[in-house]
């Protein structure tokens, strides 16, 4: 069984962030909030919580994980950024904004399915992942916690935890977190693709 904490949506208290990391440092997976709904994390390096989420979700081998990261800077160690992406990632950045782009040496192994050489990145805009970021000190590996249900129902946080309780170590919980994915936008050819609409606008492009 799952444990669950209870936090503020506005920002954790320093001891919750440092038993949350304790977590991920052990090696568990955590469910958590962000600006696009609640998330599954880990650490790149864990491949045993790779393999628990791609059966928690029922994901095939075309999926990509996401990097959530603190800055820009962290972005560019982990992915391949012309001056142009550069520009667009910063100035939507952050915010409910995934890119993919070619990844870089830094990238784990783990970190992709199928031997792919492109990655997606974001920095996400809510105060806790940027508290939780800051105390890990590494980008944090994520997946959307979409669940398979074929009637697409939207949970609160109880019944979240409820359907996760048994398939997760920590439940980072924060109350009602819409889900609302990401924007997802492919940074690979010349000219910037719209993969998925979500909460991000778009109508610039």
């Amino acid at each position: 069984m799952a444990e669950r904490i209870e936090i503020n949506p506005y920002g954790a208290k320093p001891r919750q962030l440092d038993h949350i990391v304790g977590v991920l440092i052990r090696g568990g997976l955590i469910a958590y909030p962000t600006d696009s709904g609640y998330a599954l994390g880990w650490r790149s390096n864990n491949r045993k919580a790779r393999d628990r989420v791609i059966r928690l979700r029922d994901l095939d081998r075309r999926h990509h994980f996401t990097y959530c990261c603190r800055t820009l800077s962290e972005v560019s160690k982990l992915v391949k950024i012309h001056n142009s992406d550069h520009r667009l990632i910063r100035q939507l950045t952050p915010g409910p904004y995934t890119f993919v782009l070619e990844s870089t040496n830094a990238v784990s192994r783990n970190a992709q399915l199928d031997k792919r050489k492109t990655i997606g990145v974001r920095i996400p805009d809510h105060p806790v992942v940027s508290g939780l970021l800051d105390t890990l000190e590494e980008p944090l590996l994520s997946s959307s916690l979409i669940l398979p249900d074929p009637e697409g129902k939207i949970m609160d946080s109880e019944d979240l935890y409820d359907e996760v309780y048994g398939q997760i170590d920590l439940f980072v919980d924060a109350g009602y977190c819409p889900l609302e994915p990401t924007t997802l936008i492919d940074l690979t050819g010349d000219k910037p693709q719209i993969l998925r609409r979500g909460r991000g606008v778009i109508d610039f492009l």
